[in-house]
């Protein structure tokens, strides 16, 4: 039985959009999406999980969190995170940042070492020390007008995104239409924007204690692979999966196979057993 609830969580003085999605008694994974992304896209992946509770959230000024006025910092952003872990009521959870959400989350790790159990970076990078991607992506990447017009996001998703998402029409046309439900503010995307590129994690990646899955695509025209063999290569406990053909979006476009991976590392030895059991 799947149990999801959409609700709006005071954290900090500030409102945040909520979704947990609850299947079965296995650890809580929260999931931290991109730049102007809602979290409602990470359906494709979610649906995938199996037995455990998802959560996910809109950062301010995207989909149904309210833009705040100042910008603010990655530092300032993972005591929100941690603050909505803590009202949520766990003590700890299994965390997923993906491209911006992935630097969001290595900050959190940082600063909230006790929040996180295990850590899963998703074609991210180590803030404005990284490798840069390519120019015609990055180009793109400057303006959040691929979620206001689907059509627009249509246009530049091969180039954008790589890894043949241009093969995969019917994903792509759901892909924009949740994007343009819920579409970042300018000045909320804006304020992401400023909170990267003043940011970096490559002198204290080093510290981080967390047992660390890092997820890259050979075919990301953002975020370059060295990238994340930079991540895993600097965390202590950190490794690297290399997802051959993957562009930015393989979270999404190969969802199944994906999941699978994800639960591997997260479950424990026993739940892996369990997990077998009940397929056989």
């Amino acid at each position: 039985m799947i149990d999801t609830r959409s609700t709006t969580i005071h954290v900090n003085s500030r409102r945040l959009r909520v979704v947990v999605e609850q299947r079965g008694a296995g650890k809580p994974l929260l999931l931290v999406n991109g730049i102007g992304a809602t979290g409602d896209l990470f359906e494709p992946f979610r649906t995938h999980l199996g037995d455990r509770e998802t959560i996910t959230f809109d950062a301010p000024g995207v989909g149904g969190s309210p833009t705040v006025v100042r910008p603010y910092s990655m530092r300032w952003m993972a005591g929100l995170v941690a603050g909505l872990i803590d009202e949520l009521g766990h003590e700890r959870v299994d965390v997923l940042g993906l491209s911006w959400g992935g630097a969001l989350v290595q900050e959190l790790a940082r600063r909230h070492p006790s929040s996180i159990r295990r850590l899963i970076l998703t074609a991210t990078l180590p803030g404005w020390t990284s490798v840069p991607g390519r120019p015609a992506a990055l180009g793109i990447l400057a303006s959040p007008a691929r979620y206001h017009s689907p059509a627009y996001l249509r246009r530049v998703a091969p180039t954008l995104y790589g890894g043949g998402i241009a093969r995969q029409p019917d994903l792509l046309d759901r892909h924009a239409e949740i994007r343009a439900r819920r579409p970042p503010t300018y000045l909320g995307y804006l304020h992401q924007m400023t909170a990267i590129r003043r940011w970096s994690s490559l002198g204290w990646l080093h510290k981080l204690p967390h047992r660390t899955l890092v997820l890259a695509g050979d075919d990301d025209p953002i975020i370059p692979l060295i990238n994340g063999r930079i991540l895993a290569g600097r965390i202590p406990d950190g490794r690297l999966h290399v997802v051959k053909g993957g562009g930015h979006l393989f979270l999404f476009v190969r969802g199944r196979e994906m999941a699978a991976v994800v639960a591997d590392f997260l479950d424990s030895g026993l739940a892996k057993a369990r997990r077998q059991l009940r397929i056989t």
